[in-house]
């Protein structure tokens, strides 16, 4: 069975389903415009699967817009906090084939999984009123499902994967990824899954934040670990 393009919370059965997608969203606004909350969080899936995610986000996203690209033609804009703009190109990135530094970085990931969906429920059952929790940036009373468990700067989760490979030497062409029955990419070697666990758990200062704030987070780049951290046990 194909495995399906996922980009953010949505998934496409054929790379022309995904390019449709945002075609259509891209059409649904003229220049100038700002996107609405719903496709704010769909074009943010391209930025999660870029290579240079860090980069892409900067100081903070504040809001995309549709700006005028080369022969007046429409293009997705990020707009940062510090007034900074560039282009998202979607079809670049619906297109091209993942790096493998992508690959490696979306096993690393998938490792964790079971650790963050743990630190959540677990502030969920310790600090729940009415099946809410106050997300850790906005203070808004909010769901589990409206949540995300966000790493937080300068130990964002990409400066981890980085430091890992730094410190354990990793040539990552070489290291063996597994997909289980058309899943997400897994690391092959137990031992080196678990060593990036434990450093993960080491480095990792969490929060719960807004999904939509999981973005806008330039005034903690500064910012040693603090009381409300979470971490994992």
């Amino acid at each position: 069975m194909k495995k399906p393009i996922e980009i953010g919370e949505n998934k496409f059965t054929y790379k022309k389903d995904a390019l449709d997608f945002y075609k259509r969203i891209l059409n649904s606004y003229e220049f100038g415009e700002t996107l609405n909350p719903t496709d704010f969080e769909n074009v943010y899936g391209l930025i999660e699967i870029h290579p240079e995610k860090e980069k892409k986000i900067g100081s903070g996203i504040q809001y995309f817009r549709i700006g005028k690209a080369k022969f007046n033609t429409k293009s997705f804009e990020i707009v940062r906090k510090d007034g900074s703009s560039e282009f998202l190109s979607y079809t670049k990135q619906i297109n091209k084939p993942k790096d493998h530094f992508s690959k490696f970085r979306i096993a690393c990931r998938q490792a964790i999984q079971e650790d963050l969906i743990n630190v959540k429920q677990k502030y969920f059952e310790i600090k729940a009123k009415k099946s809410k929790v106050k997300c850790q940036e906005s203070g808004e009373y909010l769901a589990y499902e409206e949540l995300n468990v966000d790493h937080r700067q300068p130990n964002t989760f990409s400066v981890i994967v980085d430091r890992f490979i730094e410190i354990k030497n990793l040539n990552i062409k070489e290291i063996e990824l597994l997909q289980i029955e058309g899943g997400p990419n897994e690391i092959a070697d137990e031992k080196l899954k678990a060593e990036f666990r434990e450093y993960h758990k080491e480095k990792a200062n969490l929060r719960l934040v807004k999904r939509e704030l999981n973005l806008s987070r330039a005034h903690q780049g500064r910012l040693g670990k603090t009381i409300k951290d979470l971490t994992i046990e």
